[in-house]
Parts: C-alpha cells; structure tokens; sequence
C-alpha cells in the first residue's frame, strides 16, 4: 500500500518518515538525555526532585548491582512498582544492565502475578512493599532468584520519607504482611552498586527491552515483545508529531501508570527525550489530593484516559486552577467522550487531542493534530512512518469510506508474542500488518474513526479485559455451571464488566461470587453486574454467544 491519504492532512512540519538511525536503542536516548541535561529536574514525586544527574547514577548502581548478582543480557527483571521515584531508576538501570523490563501491574492478584512471573522467566524483581504480600504468597512457586523490595517514601527527602513511611504503613495499614525474607531493599542494592564496576550493556535496535504483558486477542495473557527499535520509533514518531513541545522546559502531568505502556513511551521515554520533567501522581485516584498536586506545578502537557479526565472536571479546586501554560492535553487508551472533551475546553481552553494505539504498537498508532480547535470523534492521522488500511476477514484492503478491521505497519510493531508462534502468526500477516481486532474506516482526508470492536474485549478505563480469562476463573467456582463476561456501557469507565451465570448450586450468591472473583482478579477486572439464567444463549455447536446476551432484552 504505497498510497497515504493522511499525509496531506498532516500539520505544517510534520515529517512523513522518522530516521530510526538517530538512536541506537532505548538506554542511549536515556544517557544522552543525561548528558545534555544533567542539572535539570527529571522526575518529580511527593515533594522530592531528581535531576537527569542523579537518575544517571542512581541507575548505574542499580544496574551494577544487577549485573553483581549475575544477571546478564536478556535476562527478564520484572517492576511491580507505582508511580514513584524508584521506577524510573530501577527502568533505566536495568536496560543499561541489558535485562529486558517486564512491567507488573501492582493491582495483580496472586494468580496474575504467579502466570506472568512463570511465563516471562524473570529472574529478578523490584516490588513496593504494599503489594510484597501478593509476591509472599507465590514466592515458592516462581522462578525469581533475586527480589529487591522497597517502601513507597524510601527515596523521599527525610523526614518526608520517614512520615510516608509511618503513614503508609502504621496509620493507614495498607502494607499487610508478607514473607520475603531473601529480599534486598532497593536502598541497599542502590548502596552496593555505588561500590561497585558496571559494564555497559552493548544494547541495540534488535534486544528486547520490555515484554508487556497483554491479552492479544484472546484472554491468555501473553508478553508483546517490544524492542529496543520499537521503542525508540514510537518515541520518535510522538516527539516528530508533538513539535510544539520544546527542549527543555516541558513539565509533564503523569498520572497514568508508568507500567503501562501509554505512560510509558508519551510521558516518560518521549517527555525525558526532550530534557522534560515528569511529575508523577502515585495516586491519582485521590483526586483532590490530584488537584492539590496540579496546582502546585506550572504545567505544559498532561495525558489521561476519558474517566481520568472526567473524574478531575468533576473534583472541587480543579476550574481554579492555571492553565495559561498548557499546550497539551492528551487522551488515549480508550474512547473519549463528546461530552467529556466539550467540558474540558470550556475548563481549560485547551483541546483535548485523542489518540489510539495498542501495547502491540509499543503504542502510539494515530494522534489527532495537536493545534485542533473542536473534539472531531476521530483518533487521528497515522503518525510518520506509519501505514494503516482497512481489510476484510480475507486480509483484502478496502477502499475508502467502508469499514473494516483496522491494520498497521511501521517499525513500532512488535516483534511478536514471547514464546507464542502461533498467536503472533494470528495477528501479524506475512506482510507484517498487525490485525488490531478494532473495526474503523477512513474519512476522504485520511482520519480514522473506530466504528467498532471486532474482538470481545471489555475496555474498562483504558484496560484491556478479555472475557476468556474471567470465564476461566469463575468457572472455576464449584456452585457455577456456565458462565460467559460482557461490557456494558458505564458512565465512569466507559465499560464495566457484567458476569452472565448459570448456577450449579441454587445457593449461590452474587455476593459470594464477587467476593470470589475480588481474590482472584484485578480491581478493573472485577464484574460489576451479576445476573443469573436459565441459560445462555448457544450456537449450534454449543458456542456461548456473547453478542445475544449485549442485545437488550425486548
């Protein structure tokens, strides 16, 4: 497909193509950033600052002591870690090490947690000490040799550390207790690294540097591989579409979590490029303490999914707040409402820019222009180097104006799933077209709209979540005889997950369900709507349909 409708649509100065020769891979985007801005501010967290010289060797000595415990190149290190100061150290120390980063939602239950430790192999691991009980609980059954456990206000400026620390763990009891007794304190390792030699990993374009951890297109979850390459086009593909922003100066709002993959590349690898400065939000869910936070900073870009920006429009103090210095708000990881975006240019002033992506497109796919004057429904132009086509079932590309499944190329799709041939075999054709299970269609000016998903998947405040993995585990329940998972529509979530039961035994309860499901799936994951049949609508070869229980009842 050598036709490219978008490109005329393009904002002045926007390149068609990016040089992917610019970088060598993810660790040297890092330690030139480290160079050119040494003494500017990086990360910013409850009050305390690191500069780009500090992060520079806070990371080395973590990633000599990696490499002192004997972790090597292309080991997996997982990071189940909030957004706080530890991250970016413990992120950049081990790709300097050469380790590949496995991203760890803290939110994990013992079962998630126990699946992606076992499938990645990580050999190592960093986790904050509120979660440590969930590691505690399947210590014994993964293969982590090395676990380097810290406390959320542990790099904080004392006494502010101390006080977070007692708060945290004595006043608001959120550390319950665990069993880790071969774990390293993160502090420690940062001591013992110090002391020691660090060599420089040769990292390159072809290395992995992330596995993160997806459903696909199926409920399995399984490990996108996401190379240094990958990485480091879709830095450049956002930087190149993002030409407002400047060298330094840039003070970036991240609230979404740098574990996942939208923080991860527009707010921490694209902003640190530029010499910017991440403020990171550990708990955005407090939004007046959110709001607290904002108004503490003089901002240029924040980057949230629909509920975040809705949840802050709807929070005391935030119209109050100074927003003269923004020139970026940016929304991604599921739709954005109308509704949504009209409300927050009247707040702001400022235009909410939509864009999609997926973790199989490291993720950035399309962004809406940036200097946009009105909320258009579209997720954008397909950024530099990217192409995007409409194909049916048979992989046949569509003219425009008809709808279809949407499909992309350019060098931010991954390598493919760890482990699972046939799996990446299902979504990535010869032709290397990643198959995005969304159904789009093109406008005449080369935006593309999401008409709607092909895939089963629920979008719960930008998470993905796949029916088959909840089936699995409520099927699971002795008193459940069939169960299927929907998404429903919900003002705050945009989807929220409805479980569809068939009893086996008459005394089950959705409360004794929900509590079953709350020990054994993530928050996001967790029905919000029980409902109990007769039973479930089949096909002819006994295939639950799922599409007949979305339809409302008559």
């Amino acid at each position: 497909m050598t036709n490219k409708p978008w490109l005329s649509s393009y904002p002045q100065g926007v390149p068609a193509e990016i040089n992917l020769d610019e970088y060598r891979s993810v660790v040297d985007v890092f330690e030139r950033s480290c160079e050119e801005y040494r003494d500017e501010e990086a990360f910013h967290c409850m009050g305390t600052s690191i500069s780009y010289g500090e992060l520079d060797r806070l990371s080395r000595n973590f990633a000599a002591a990696l490499q002192d415990r004997g972790l090597r190149h292309g080991d997996r290190i997982a990071i189940m870690l909030p957004n706080l100061l530890q991250y970016p150290i413990a992120l950049f120390g081990a790709l300097r090490a050469g380790l590949t980063v496995v991203n760890t939602n803290p939110l994990y239950t013992a079962r998630e947690l126990k699946h992606q430790l076992i499938d990645s192999g990580a050999r190592a691991m960093v986790v904050v000490d509120t979660v440590a009980c969930t590691l505690s609980e399947v210590r014994d059954e993964i293969p982590v040799e090395h676990i380097f456990l810290t406390g959320v206000g542990d790099l904080l400026d004392f006494p502010k550390s101390l006080i977070v620390n007692v708060m945290v763990r004595h006043i608001k009891k959120k550390v319950p207790p665990y069993h880790l007794p071969d774990a390293e304190s993160f502090k420690s390792a940062l001591d013992r690294g110090a002391r020691l030699h660090f060599e420089s990993a040769a990292v390159t374009h072809d290395d992995l540097a992330f596995l993160q951890y997806t459903g696909g297109t199926t409920g399995v979850a399984k490990g996108a591989m996401l190379t240094h390459r990958n990485m480091v086009a879709n830095m450049l593909q956002s930087r190149a579409w993002l030409k407002a922003l400047e060298s330094g100066g840039e003070v970036i709002i991240t609230a979404l979590p740098l574990y996942h993959i939208f923080a991860l590349t527009a707010n921490c690898l694209t902003f640190m490029s530029l010499g910017g400065r991440n403020i990171l939000i550990p708990d955005p869910r407090n939004m007046e303490g959110f709001v607290k936070e904002l108004a503490r900073h003089r901002f240029t870009g924040i980057t949230g999914v629909n509920t975040l920006f809705n949840g802050l429009l709807n929070t005391p103090g935030f119209s109050e707040l100074d927003f003269s210095s923004v020139k970026l708000a940016l929304a991604g990881g599921m739709a954005l409402q109308r509704a949504v975006a009209d409300r927050w240019k009247e707040v702001t002033g400022h235009t909410i820019v939509e864009a999609y992506g997926l973790t199989e497109t490291s993720p950035a796919v399309c962004i809406n222009p940036i200097d946009m004057e009105d909320f258009n429904g579209c997720i954008g132009l397909p950024i530099p180097s990217t192409d995007c086509s409409i194909i049916n079932d048979a992989g046949e590309h569509l003219p425009q104006g008809e709808s279809g499944e949407l499909a992309v190329r350019g060098p931010q799709v991954m390598k493919g799933y760890w482990q699972r041939p046939e799996a990446t075999a299902e979504v990535i054709t010869p032709e290397g077209w990643l198959r995005t299970g969304d159904v789009a269609m093109m406008t005449p000016e080369g935006y593309f709209k999401i008409v709607d998903r092909k895939k089963d998947m629920i979008l719960v405040s930008g998470f993905n979540v796949y029916p088959n993995e909840i089936e699995d585990v409520v099927a699971l329940h002795p008193k459940v005889l069939e169960v299927a998972a929907i998404g429903v529509p919900d003002e705050k979530s945009g989807e929220a997950v409805k479980l569809c039961v068939v009893k086996k035994d008459p005394s089950l309860t959705d409360t004794e369900l929900k509590d079953y499901c709350k020990e054994n799936l993530t928050g996001y994951k967790r029905p919000r709507i029980i409902a109990f049949f007769d039973d479930l609508p089949k096909s002819n070869v006994g295939k639950i349909l799922r599409k007949d229980l979305r339809q409302p009842a008559e």
